[in-house]
């Protein structure tokens, strides 16, 4: 299972964030993080094997994240052609 989570975070702290996530690293189930211009502040990918492992990186890891004020999941539906 793949989801995307968009970050907002204090202003200025985008980058403080996402080397915090990319230390406590090989997080796991974080596959990428990137900083982004646009409503969001940041963008992680993250690949787990189930809803449950989802929400426990995304509601006791990624928002616990000193900076950041929000997030949003968006949980992919179906793979890509590459992935098929």
């Amino acid at each position: 299972m793949r989801a995307y989570v968009m970050l907002t975070t204090k202003p200025g702290t985008s980058m403080e964030v996402l080397k915090y996530i990319k230390e406590v690293g090989s997080l796991e189930g974080v596959v990428q993080a990137d900083s982004v211009f646009g409503r969001f502040d940041a963008i992680v990918v993250v690949e787990v094997p189930s809803l449950e492992k989802l929400s426990e990186v995304v509601y006791k890891v990624i928002e616990k994240v000193p900076n950041v004020i929000h997030t949003e999941t968006a949980i992919v539906l179906t793979g890509s052609k590459s992935e098929k």
